[in-house]
């Protein structure tokens, strides 16, 4: 398919956009608002400046840290598909245990055994050591009904997790401990607030249709390293610093875009950036804009002057702090607060003070080390809120303009707001483009299960 193209955004919708086309044969030409590639899923320099009241580092001790952990599952096809198509596949390890630690340092390790999917974490779910037998039975209880009332349910999307977890008579102790550890974290949601479509897909597809879908892939380079304009192919031209500031129409289509005072003209347009901005650039097009919100989180990166860990990572149960990413040698610990509403106001001080506090009662080295240097990023867009009664309202990659497209993980992708999401919506979008081009093509992989 021989076409020109351009895609506005360099994140993972718009890459995975591109990729595909190019290898349908397109020029493909990818406009980029900043110096580097990633969009949400990205890393930063740390150097310099002082984070917590603390004394700045030398230039010399620079790095670059992602802005929070981004964690990927065996059952997110696509994502690992485009990772396949840039050659980086390699550089994620995946994990094969959930290590729970509870105030005080007690600990519990949730792992495959020997019986089959769906029953194949029977054996670590009995022995978990922060819940209770009734808590556990309860648990199962529920664990059972979701193959069935995901494919048959009807008003999974009218009602929040936590709705079908009090219909399913969870005790608060296991909502607490089992359900929102896992779940809020893959959503980036309350269980009250989000969708209870989303909540069973997670436990579905990641948890229980296949024995390995749980597996947790971590990437092993900072995020930034994973996309390379060597790796995106020959057809695939990046243009840097490019903000896209407008888009021309004439004649019910798209006739360019502009940037940095020049007209940007192609065959086909796709967008692929967050739904704020996609509204900014082109009111017109009939989305209710108004049910679309943002969901934080926040990144804490700390680094000690000692090991305080040698565990890969872990659920950090009943706190303010979700997650804890060992990062290297135990030293430098990266952590991660989802839906994070809660630390928007508060000063980046404040909040290491409150992660160290709160790592010192799991971990118990901290109360011996010191903080050599710490730094916080809050992502308050980092997803859509992936609430009930939304997804009516999600646009398809089509739009009433015949040759421009939606991508981005707040489209129509049947995914919350994930890295497999925001491929899928890229994906979806170069096949309406192959299709518009009358030269269709198919791209997307169906989910596990």
């Amino acid at each position: 398919m021989k076409a020109k193209v351009a895609v506005i955004g360099g994140g993972l919708a718009g890459l995975a956009t591109a990729t595909c086309l190019a290898d349908s044969g397109c020029e493909v030409d990818v406009y980029e608002s900043r110096g580097f590639l990633g969009g949400r899923a990205t890393s930063w320099p740390v150097s310099g400046a002082p984070n917590a009241g603390l004394q700045p580092e030398s230039p010399d001790e620079s790095e670059l840290v992602d802005n929070c952990q981004h964690v990927l599952l065996r059952c997110c096809n696509n994502l690992l598909d485009f990772y396949g198509r840039i050659g980086v596949a390699d550089r994620i390890k995946y994990h094969s245990q959930f290590i729970f630690i509870e105030p005080g340092g007690r600990m519990s390790t949730m792992r495959r055994g020997c019986l089959p999917a769906p029953a194949h974490f029977a054996e670590s779910f009995l022995g978990l050591s922060f819940l209770t037998f009734h808590e556990k039975i309860a648990v199962s209880r529920a664990m059972g009904c979701i193959p069935s009332e995901w494919r048959s349910r009807t008003d999974l999307d009218r009602i929040t997790m936590l709705d079908w977890l009090q219909e399913k008579q969870q005790p608060q102790a296991a909502i607490d401990r089992f359900w929102y550890p896992i779940l809020v974290s893959a959503v980036n949601e309350k269980l009250d607030t989000m969708a209870a479509a989303h909540g069973l897909q997670v436990f579905w597809l990641g948890m229980l249709s296949q024995s390995d879908s749980y597996q947790m892939g971590l990437p092993s380079v900072p995020l930034r390293e994973l996309y390379s304009e060597q790796g995106l192919g020959p057809n695939i031209q990046i243009h840097y610093r490019s903000p896209i500031t407008g888009i021309s129409l004439l004649n019910g289509h798209v006739s360019g875009l502009e940037s940095n005072d020049r007209l940007i003209e192609a065959d086909y347009y796709v967008s692929a950036l967050p739904f704020e901005r996609v509204q900014a650039l082109l009111p017109a097009l009939p989305i209710q804009w108004k049910v679309f919100e943002h969901s934080p989180i926040t990144g804490i990166h700390i680094w000690f002057d000692r090991p305080v860990t040698n565990l890969p990572h872990a659920a950090l149960l009943d706190r303010t702090i979700q997650w804890m990413f060992n990062k290297r040698g135990g030293r430098y610990l990266q952590l991660v607060v989802s839906a994070s509403r809660c630390l928007t106001e508060m000063s980046k001080q404040e909040i290491v003070k409150l992660a160290v506090r709160e790592l010192s009662e799991f971990l118990p080295a901290v109360r011996l080390a010191s903080v050599e240097k710490a730094h916080v990023i809050k992502e308050v867009r980092a997803t859509f809120s992936a609430k009930p009664c939304l997804a009516a309202f999600r646009p398809d990659a089509d739009t009433i303009f015949p040759n421009f497209f939606l991508a981005g993980d707040w489209t129509r992708t049947g995914w919350p707001a994930t890295m497999e999401g925001a491929v899928r919506s890229g994906y979806l979008a170069a096949e309406a483009v192959t299709r518009a081009a009358w030269s269709p093509r198919n791209f997307l992989i169906p989910d596990i299960g």
